[in-house]
Order: C-alpha cells, then sequence, then structure tokens
C-alpha cells in the first residue's frame, strides 16, 4: 500500500514522502496513529499543493533575507564604550549590545544570535559584523566602536 507520510518516521522516512508499505503495518500503525494517509488521487493533489506552496513561503523568506542584507549594507551602528590609554578598553562589546543599538538606532529589528561575532569587539574602530538571514543570505553590519567621555 502507498501513504503519503505526515510526519517524520524513523524507519520509513520523512514527512511528504509517499512510501510503500505492508497493508498490515498502514491499516494497524500508520494510519491510526496519523503518521501517514494513504496516497490515493485527492490526497496526491492536496499533497502537491503544500509542496507548492511551501516553495513559495520559502522563496518569499529568501528575497526579504536579501532586500534585509541590502539594507544592512547601508546601515551603521555607533557604540560608546570606555577605554584607557592607548586606546586598551574595558571589557567588550557583545551580539546583545550590538542588537540593541541597531534597534535603538536604525530600527532594525536584529536576533542576537544570528549576529556572528568571530571574537568579542574588545577595541576601539570600525568592524564589520557578519549576520545570518537566511541559510543563503548573510549580511553585512559596520559597528562603530567610539571612546565614551
Amino acid at each position: 500500500m502507498k501513504v503519503i507520510l505526515l510526519e517524520d518516521v524513523k524507519s520509513l522516512g520523512k514527512k511528504g514522502e509517499i512510501v510503500n508499505v505492508s497493508d498490515g503495518y498502514a491499516r494497524n500503525y500508520v494510519l491510526p496513529k496519523k503518521l501517514g494517509v494513504e496516497a490515493n488521487t485527492a490526497n496526491m493533489n492536496d499533497l502537491k499543493l503544500q509542496k507548492a506552496n511551501a516553495e513559495k513561503i520559502a522563496q518569499e523568506q529568501l528575497e526579504e533575507a536579501q532586500k534585509m542584507a541590502a539594507l544592512l549594507e547601508t546601515k551603521e551602528v555607533v557604540l560608546k564604550m570606555k577605554s584607557g590609554e592607548g586606546g586598551k578598553a574595558f571589557g567588550s562589546i557583545s551580539s546583545k549590545e550590538i542588537a540593541a543599538a541597531a534597534k535603538q538606532q536604525c530600527a532594525l529589528e536584529l536576533d542576537k544570535k544570528k549576529i556572528q561575532l568571530p571574537e568579542a569587539i574588545k577595541a576601539l574602530g570600525v568592524y564589520e559584523v557578519s549576520i545570518k538571514l537566511h541559510t543563503k543570505v548573510t549580511g553585512k553590519l559596520k559597528v562603530k566602536v567610539v571612546e565614551d567621555q
């Protein structure tokens, strides 16, 4: 019997796949536990529509991330930091502070978990920070660290 999986099943396959299972396994396990439905024409058409909708949503998210990356290229965030002699900074700047400053100065909602800092910013200057907006899109934000008087 052909079955369309509604959830990932360890020994069968992933959600949305069409798999061949024995009649007894389908009747006694897959169908009663709502892990899958019988692969008839109506269910096949529903599956095609769901896949088309998922692809459309994924494409829209990718385009939105690309727009956001282009917007980030034009923005600059200024952070103040106390420093001693020779520009040696006290403390460091974290991704949380960068996200808060971007929200306040540029009205950009950035998730601190998506900001990728190779190491904490511990000196004055201008830095380019990578922000993972999508699996295929990474934006760059300019962060300027100045001395706090």
